[in-house]
Order: structure tokens, then C-alpha cells, then sequence
């Protein structure tokens, strides 16, 4: 049965949809004061700490306590090419962890060298977004663990039970599968890989200098980051991009008030929630990403249509806001983007040891 889109977004997502940015009536509004930074740093401070919020150590589950036998069996998952049909691909080779995440491309490459639709997105802090892909399709990482891993344009497995076969054959697998789930009569099961790999995720956490500074510490951020942080809350970036991952937890309908389309010549068929819907309505609705680390992991948008982030701010500015915003606002912005950039667990940049998979 195909899935509502009302029923994926909620009354209250909906509602933020659709007065996200205002109207063509506020396209020549002055911007209000203090968007250059005249307020001061503890006003600035107290309004950011009512909009964001500072990185947790672990996006920590109820439904997938993390311990650390899973978080080391999915870490090995997580860098195990046996998950793909012809062994050449991982999770890592799109979303490479010592590249915050992502693989740099526009769209990336599949198991039988075939490009998906989409752009890849970071893994780094993803588990504490409120839904997973561009469409909001899986509703948390564990979910997301084992859609690629069947995707035929992916890791093109052919189903659950020939991963499982598959797994059983690694002999260093049984006992870390055991370890991870101990009340488990046969540990080594699809949904057991799948929530191995959504713990790792759950320790992905890249704290920032934006995190010291809602900590209280206002000199973490460049006097231009300052500015820019008034500027993407009073420009209304935060319509979409709030909490603590700064977007991630709603979705958005990208050229809200312009006709602006995908720049790469991929069809409409690829685009937005349509693949759960088929409805016309609800093409070019998309999850609104996070901004973590976004200066480092284009290029940007559902398409990878925009290498440049000065770019993407534009265009999200004039689209999303139907504002015009000048060189020097757009530069204010993009050093405050550059303080969301943050440090990658060391463990996490360790590539692990092969011992499991003789």
C-alpha cells in the first residue's frame, strides 16, 4: 500500500511547508535589525540556544540500545564489501568517513557501476534526523542500513536471506554477531546487520565550534560567523533548519517561489516523494538536510546540481525565501555554515582490521 504523504509529514510539518520563506510580498522587505551582527553576543547566544541545539555523544536509540560489541560489529559491516552482489562496494564507498561522509559526487556509483538518481547524503550525525533519504522513506538509520543493500542500482543483493547465507559463511561474523546479540538463537540475521550498522551510525557525532559556542562560549565563532548566524536566523533560513542537526526533521518543496529546476537533466520521475505517492503534488518534496558539516560535504541539493555552497545559499535564498541576498550577506552566512564543520570520532577514521572476514 503506497504511502500518504500527509500521513509521512504531519499536520505541523505541513504547516511549516507551506508558509516556509513567506510571500512574494516580503521579496523587498528591509531585513530587520541585527542582522549584522548588532546584537550582542549574549543575545545572540540565548537566541541561538532556542533554535539549536549542541551534539549529544550518541544519537542513542530505545528500540536499538548502542553497545559497543554492536558498534564494532557494525562498524565492520559497515566497511565490508561482501554487502554488495559482486563485492566491489560498502557503505563507506559513498559515504567515506575520512571524507565527512560523503563521496564527493554528484550521484554515485553502484555495484554494477551504474549511478543512482540522487545525490549520496553525509552519515555523520544522520541518526538524529527524524527520517532517512531525500524521500523520508526509512525512519532511522537501521532502516536505512538495509535499503541500499537490496537497491538494484546499489549494493544489488538479490534478497535478505542470500545477505544472511552470505554472512554465515565469514567465520570471524559468528562470534561477533553472538557477542552483539546474545539473546539471539541465530544471531546472524538481516535485521541484526541492519542494526549493527545503525549503531556505529548512532556514535557518528562531529561536534563543531558552533556546539562550544551554544555551550556558552561565544568566542568559538569568528566575529563573521556571528553575523552570519543572526543573518540565517533573520533571513528565515531556521524555518527549515533548526534543532540540533540543523535541518533534517521536515520536509520542503525545493523552488517553493521560483520555477528553479534540477540542473542535471535528470528526469522528473527521480524527483521528490513520488516514488511513494505517484502523486503530481509531490514532486520537488524533499527532506530538508541537515547542515552539519555542509561545507564540506558537496555538491549540493537532491541532484549534486551545485558544487558551490556561496551558490547553494543563493539559490536556496531566492527559491525557499524569495529573498535576493547580497555578496556580503551570502558570505556572512557561509563562514557561519563553515563553523557547523566539525571533528570526526578517531575511531571512526580507523579502517578495521580484516580478522572477521577470513
Amino acid at each position: 500500500m503506497r504511502t500518504s504523504v500527509r500521513s509521512i509529514l504531519g499536520p505541523l510539518t505541513l504547516a511549516l511547508l507551506t508558509s516556509c520563506g513567506g510571500g512574494a510580498e516580503n521579496k523587498d522587505k528591509p531585513l530587520p535589525p541585527g542582522t549584522t551582527g548588532g546584537a550582542g553576543d549574549k543575545d545572540l547566544l540565548e537566541r541561538a540556544q532556542k533554535m539549536f541545539a549542541a551534539l549529544p555523544d550518541v544519537a542513542e536509540s530505545a528500540e536499538n540500545p548502542v553497545t559497543p560489541e554492536k558498534v564494532a560489529l557494525g562498524k565492520l559491516l559497515y566497511h565490508d564489501t561482501r554487502l554488495s552482489m559482486n563485492g566491489t562496494i560498502s557503505c563507506n564507498s559513498c559515504h567515506k568517513l575520512d571524507n565527512f561522509g560523503v563521496d564527493g559526487e554528484k550521484t554515485s556509483l553502484g555495484d554494477t557501476k551504474e549511478r543512482g538518481a540522487r545525490n549520496s547524503p553525509t552519515v555523520y550525525n544522520a541518526a538524529l534526523h527524524s527520517m532517512q533519504f531525500w524521500d523520508g522513506r526509512a525512519k532511522d538509520v537501521e532502516e536505512q542500513a538495509g535499503m541500499p543493500v537490496l537497491n538494484p542500482v546499489e549494493h544489488a543483493m538479490p534478497d535478505r536471506a542470500f545477505v544472511e547465507k552470505r554472512l554465515r559463511e565469514v567465520p570471524g561474523y559468528k562470534a561477533l554477531f553472538a557477542a552483539a546479540f546474545p539473546d539471539e538463537k541465530q544471531p546472524i540475521t538481516y535485521k541484526g546487520m541492519e542494526r549493527a550498522i545503525g549503531a556505529f551510525e548512532r556514535t557518528l557525532m562531529t561536534p563543531s565550534p558552533f556546539d562550544a559556542f551554544l555551550k556558552g562560549d561565544v568566542a568559538a565563532l569568528t566575529p563573521e560567523a556571528k553575523e552570519g548566524l543572526a543573518l540565517f536566523m533573520d533571513v528565515g533560513c531556521t524555518t527549515c533548519h533548526m534543532g540540533v542537526s540543523v535541518g533534517g526533521t521536515m520536509f520542503h518543496k525545493f523552488g517553493l517561489h521560483q520555477d528553479f529546476r534540477p540542473l542535471t537533466g535528470s528526469t522528473d520521475a527521480d524527483h521528490g516523494l513520488m516514488d511513494l505517492t505517484k502523486k503530481e503534488s509531490d514532486k520537488d518534496l524533499f527532506k530538508v538536510p541537515g547542515l552539519r558539516n555542509v561545507a564540506r560535504t558537496g555538491p549540493y541539493f537532491h541532484d549534486g546540481s551545485v558544487a558551490d555552497l556561496s551558490k547553494a545559499v543563493d539559490v536556496m535564498a531566492r527559491t525557499s525565501l524569495n529573498k535576493e541576498l547580497t555578496a556580503d550577506e551570502i558570505r556572512k552566512i557561509v563562514a557561519f555554515l563553515e563553523s557547523l564543520t566539525g571533528t570526526p570520532p578517531a575511531d571512526a577514521l580507523v579502517v578495521p582490521q580484516a580478522v572477521a572476514m577470513r
